[in-house]
């Protein structure tokens, strides 16, 4: 009805009305979105849920064997990394629910109507942030309850839930551009199955120097490794810091990585909008 009234009362709208027009349209296609998981509470809850058992599993049945880098808290050395994988695992629900919509030719009716171009991938951006930031929030309680805590000042922590997030929106994009890609849901799980070893291929868990040199040097050059250091250092909390350049620049690779993650896959996703054709 909207667009209908705009073609109709609006041939050719003035560059404010343009404006409104696709702030209207994200916020609808966004509503649709959150619609959604009014009609599935409890995969929504599980997937905010999840990063918590995790977090138990590594911290309280792990945690006794594990050696923090310089002594600390194997729990404080945690919970930084784990706020990055949880970034991280949001990369399997918007390729999933980006995949499904263009299967099923939902993508397509959108591209078809009289809407704003990029109402569609900002609206799947918006509540995709909005449940990273659900479940960084779940995360953060349930760390403070457990004793966790951040010991350089609010500013500091700030930034880290800001490199967190940026993290977040850079892996986004991936995921639109993969599940652009993808041929049908059913191919999603062979992305699933490539979370788990770029996940655990950091210093998320466990000090990169305890892994043969190789492979260490693989980890330390993962996006999670520097997000998940430059959190720790802000934090205060115990970690690996300036063995290795890597580890010296985390503040800087933590901003790099991701623009350069967005640099590459967002014109790379929005090109990939434009030509779909199933």
């Amino acid at each position: 009805m909207i667009t209908m009234e705009r073609n109709v009362k609006n041939i050719q709208p003035s560059g404010a009305a343009r404006i409104r027009y696709a702030f209207t349209d994200v916020w609808v296609l966004s509503k649709r979105e959150l619609l959604h998981w009014g009609g599935n509470p409890w995969g929504i809850m599980i997937g905010w849920l999840f990063p918590v058992m995790m977090l138990l599993m590594f911290g309280y049945l792990f945690g006794g064997a594990m050696a923090v880098p310089g002594g600390g808290s194997y729990f404080e050395f945690l919970m930084p990394g784990m706020f990055a994988m949880t970034m991280f695992f949001g990369v399997e629900s918007t390729v999933m629910a980006v995949t499904t919509d263009a299967s099923k030719g939902v993508t397509d009716r959108f591209r078809s109507m009289p809407i704003h171009a990029s109402a569609v991938l900002l609206g799947r951006c918006m509540v995709d942030m909005l449940n990273s930031v659900i479940g960084l929030l779940v995360l953060i309680v349930t760390g403070l309850l457990l004793g966790w805590g951040w010991h350089e000042g609010a500013d500091h922590a700030l930034a880290a839930f800001g490199l967190l997030l940026l993290l977040r929106f850079s892996l986004l994009w991936v995921g639109i551009f993969v599940g652009l890609h993808a041929t049908n849901p059913h191919n999603v799980s062979m992305v699933q199955l490539l979370v788990w070893p770029v996940g655990f291929l950091s210093n998320v868990f466990v000090d990169t120097t305890t892994m043969p040199a190789w492979l260490g040097a693989i980890a330390e050059f993962n996006p999670l490794s520097a997000t998940s250091t430059a959190a720790r250092e802000l934090f205060g909390n115990p970690g690996l810091r300036g063995e290795t350049w890597m580890s010296e620049h985390a503040l800087l690779l933590a901003v790099g990585w991701p623009v350069l993650l967005l640099a590459i896959f967002l014109p790379l996703a929005v090109r990939s909008y434009r030509r779909l054709n199933r």
